[in-house]
């Protein structure tokens, strides 16, 4: 699978749908899905497999749980860092600016709610 998503990004040889329709299978107790599979998954939200990549992903994933795989590819992102991060130093100031004015919204008292036998409509009925 690593192999399948690192492809897609690089030159799209393999398209994601069916690495998630695989993914899906496997969710649904299928530990080792078939082409067939992934196929009945795609073609139920009218997505076309395409053979070659469909071939792709289950050639990498013979033999292999979708559990490990997962987890040793997490392993590899944290490798690449978070980025970003930057701005968020303002807000706890800011919060504590707003916490005075929702500390008075909080002492209203909340309407009781309404009770179901009192309206006229009947979801289920």
């Amino acid at each position: 699978l690593e192999t399948v998503i690192a492809e897609e990004f690089t030159n799209n040889a393999v398209k994601m749908k069916h690495v998630a329709a695989y993914m899906l299978c496997v969710l649904g107790g299928n530990k080792s899905p078939s082409a067939e599979d992934v196929k009945k998954i795609l073609s139920s939200v009218n997505a076309k497999a395409d053979d070659a990549c469909l071939k792709k992903v289950i050639d990498e994933m013979a033999g292999k749980d979708l559990e490990t795989v997962i987890a040793e590819g997490s392993k590899l992102l944290v490798k690449t860092g978070g980025g970003g991060g930057g701005g968020g130093g303002a807000a706890p100031a800011a919060a504590a600016a707003a916490a005075p004015a929702a500390a008075g919204k909080a002492k209203k008292a909340a309407p009781p709610p309404e009770e179901e036998e009192t309206m006229d409509f009947d979801l289920f009925g």
